[in-house]
């Protein structure tokens, strides 16, 4: 185990880089802290790059999950460097590196995928990411213009969940078209009082679920491509419900 004392470190700096969207894309990697997250890379038996904590926090993670403190890539670091790289106020002092690791191609012939349509809020992204995975989904597609799924907001909203189930960045347009040549039908969640009502929609074995950009819903392109619109029905005087919140609704409608 090697100690780092200064956040003018190299290694410090360059993981501290990893903040940005950028920097991951460039060298395929994120961070991810805290002792919940990193407890779920374990159970998924990811091969981390890097581990570092202080003193504390790595007997913690030696004791808890058998990590060998004298290994290749383990750091011992100070509350300083905690602090530098942590993206929470208040830091459990222990951080991982992890490879990228996304399909760059996936058929789509089988399952149920929630797909994210330019949604940008990454706390909406992360809880609809969970609430997937808890609902038994297969998983979850991002288009291009979603949110960054290794955006450390994104990553404590999904609690782990990103270990459990497909999550693709993929064109939707080509995904729907794969979905429906699969015979899996689409559908797209819309505010709109004139599409079919959720609580009319039957239960299916496999289907696509929509759900739109916070501020402009699903875009006209993606709903013109749907099976369906289905719109969650506003009993009291609320505009609309938040993307995460509508999307669970549905979500285990069809769970």
């Amino acid at each position: 185990m090697e100690q780092l004392s200064s956040v003018n470190n190299k290694l410090i700096k360059n993981l501290a880089k990893l903040k940005q969207k950028k920097y991951r894309e460039d060298t395929g990697l994120y961070l991810i802290e805290g002792f919940h997250l990193i407890e779920e890379a374990f159970k998924a038996n990811l091969n981390f790059v890097d581990l570092l904590g202080t003193e504390q926090a790595l007997n913690q993670v030696a004791e808890d999950y058998q990590v060998d403190l004298d290994g290749k890539n383990i750091y011992l670091i100070n509350s300083a460097i905690a602090h530098h790289l942590s993206s929470t106020k208040n830091s459990q002092n222990i951080f991982m590196v992890l490879k990228i690791a996304q399909p760059k191609q996936y058929p789509f012939n089988f399952g149920k995928w929630v797909l994210l349509d330019n949604v940008s809020d990454p706390g909406n992204a992360g809880t609809i990411i969970r609430t997937a995975d808890a609902a038994g989904f297969d998983g979850v597609v991002l288009s291009p213009n979603s949110v960054d799924i290794y955006n450390p907001k994104t990553q404590r909203a999904m609690q782990g969940s990103q270990f459990h189930i497909n999550i693709i960045n993929a064109d939707l347009v080509e995904v729907i078209n794969a979905l429906n040549d699969n015979a899996i039908p689409v559908y797209s969640s819309m505010l709109d009082k004139t599409a079919k009502q959720l609580q009319e929609f039957a239960q299916v074995a496999q289907l696509g679920l929509v759900i739109g950009n916070e501020a402009h819903g699903v875009s006209d392109e993606i709903a013109a491509i749907c099976d369906e619109k289905l719109y969650i029905p506003i009993k009291g005087q609320a505009e609309s419900l938040n993307a995460a919140v509508a999307a669970g609704i549905i979500i285990y409608h069809f769970a």
